[in-house]
């Protein structure tokens, strides 16, 4: 067994307790309600997708525990608009999703059953483009469609949901300690039926290639992004100086996968596709995040515009939101104020030049802004979050609830959104409010036994208001339902 430093062993042992724990509510389940599958469909004897749902959102909650997603409105927005368009073009049944984005600069994403999609914010800095970005996404939206994970269960009955809590464990500790501890973990839940893991696994992934070019193609996408995102994969594997065994990861890349997939491909007709300049946008904002460093990033985009590299306009927003982190504001106006007389209307554009108001604390400015262009989009996620922290950090705390009130109704499974309403709800005085949404945000990691003792503090408060008093009682209701679905799993 490798030397593995303290810390790092504190991290596996949290892995395992967490296998364990869902191994045997998970196995437990799986051998109390087999059922006789409907013809044509092997999987949904052994796991309904009613019971793949709420295991996925027991995975979620357990995740949420562990890792905070990372929290950046305009590039949520973006993500969960390219899943949406993606999955309208799938197999699935249900193209309602749960993304999940992941600040982490290895090039990764996953599909948990649910309708969960993770995403590492590295993939950006790898891709080339939004096809070969779309191509990562259409796999894991494949793997979903096909039932993968119940069709595991089927094949391998009670080592599938150790694979299941594996993945959990995985993206915790490569989250906390890196990569390669992350590799350890997944080492550890793979020890069962590692030959049966191999060959099902491989077969997983050739199927989700062949759907995801599928996909690619249904949504007017090139479909040879696909091979060309996998080669990049392999490069990486390839250059790393102490590659793991091929089946350790989480996507098994072999010359033959990507040979088979570019085969796929070959015969389709060249034709322009169009790209879409939201991705190189993203891009500079996720390398400024991926650097964590404003100086090093203000040089690094200053570089690329003196190259004449391509899509200077996306290099200058970089750069420009580089100095908004290092605290340059009127360097950053200057550089948003060009692209703005350019495209004035451009969204990305818009929120990051109100972004700069605000960290500049012109928050009247900001406020103005904000009210002109809601207008337009009164429903703009990104927009109503810069409005809610505009009028928190001016003190206008109940005008800040109400938006992030708003939000909870329109996002309410976003765990940040709940977490600052209950923050807010504090400053403006409204306690039973905290607590009501601070039982929301531990409903939703999970914490259930916190929830419930946040709405009882809510229920001594609201004794005099019978309808808060009914909703706070209904909730308390929900969790002791929630728990009871949750022993069943």
């Amino acid at each position: 067994m490798p030397n593995i430093p303290t810390p790092l062993l504190r991290h596996l042992n949290l892995a395992k307790l967490l296998i364990i724990s869902l191994w045997l509510t998970s196995f437990n389940t799986l051998a109390a309600d087999i059922k006789l599958p409907i013809l044509g469909d092997s999987s949904s004897g052994i796991v309904s997708k009613k019971q793949e749902y709420k295991l996925g959102k027991a995975w979620l909650q357990a995740f949420r525990r562990q890792v905070e997603p990372y929290d950046d409105p305009l590039l949520q927005a973006y993500l969960e608009q390219l899943c949406l368009n993606l999955a309208v073009h799938s197999e699935l049944d249900d193209t309602r999703l749960t993304l999940v984005l992941i600040n982490n600069p290895n090039i990764n994403a996953f599909a948990v059953p649910g309708g969960i999609v993770g995403v590492h914010t590295g993939i950006f800095s790898h891709a080339d483009n939004e096809d070969q970005l779309a191509s990562t996404i259409s796999h894991e939206l494949a793997h979903l469609s096909q039932r993968h994970f119940a069709r595991g269960i089927e094949a391998k009955r009670n080592s599938s949901a150790i694979t299941m809590a594996g993945l959990l464990a995985t993206i915790i500790v490569s989250s906390k300690a890196g990569a390669d501890a992350g590799m350890a973990a997944l080492s550890a839940t793979q020890a069962i039926s590692i030959d049966k893991q191999l060959r099902y696994s491989r077969s997983n992934e050739q199927e989700a290639d062949r759907l995801g070019i599928k996909i690619m193609a249904n949504a007017g996408r090139d479909p040879r992004a696909s091979a060309d995102m996998l080669e990049k994969m392999m490069a990486l594997t390839r250059y790393k100086s102490s590659r793991p065994p091929e089946f350790l990861l989480t996507h098994p890349v072999t010359e033959k996968r990507v040979s088979d997939t570019r085969s796929r491909t070959y015969n389709v007709k060249k034709q322009h596709y169009p790209d879409n300049f939201d991705f190189y946008i993203m891009q500079a904002r996720v390398q400024i995040l991926l650097h964590n460093n404003p100086a090093y990033s203000i040089k690094f985009f200053n570089q690329k515009l003196t190259s004449n590299s391509s899509n200077t306009d996306a290099l200058t927003y970089g750069l420009a939101i580089a100095n908004l982190k290092a605290g340059n504001f009127l360097q950053a106006k200057k550089l948003l104020g060009k692209l703005l007389e350019k495209t004035p209307l451009y969204a990305p554009y818009i929120h990051s030049d109100i972004e700069v108001d605000i960290a500049a604390q012109r928050y009247t400015t900001a406020l103005q802004k904000l009210k002109s262009h809601l207008k337009l989009n009164q429903n703009n996620y990104p927009l109503k979050v810069l409005q809610a922290d505009a009028l928190w950090k001016s003190h206008q705390y109940k005008a800040s609830a109400m938006i992030l009130h708003s939000l909870s109704r329109q996002r309410p499974e976003d765990s940040s959104i709940w977490y600052k309403l209950a923050e807010v709800r504090g400053l403006a005085g409204n306690i039973s409010g905290v607590h009501k949404a601070r039982a929301e945000f531990f409903i939703l990691i999970g914490a259930l036994e916190n929830a419930k003792r946040q709405l009882k503090f809510a229920e001594k408060l609201l004794k005099s208001d019978f309808k808060g008093l009914s909703i706070v009682q209904q909730r308390l209701i929900d969790i002791d339902e929630m728990e009871r679905n949750l022993s069943k799993l």
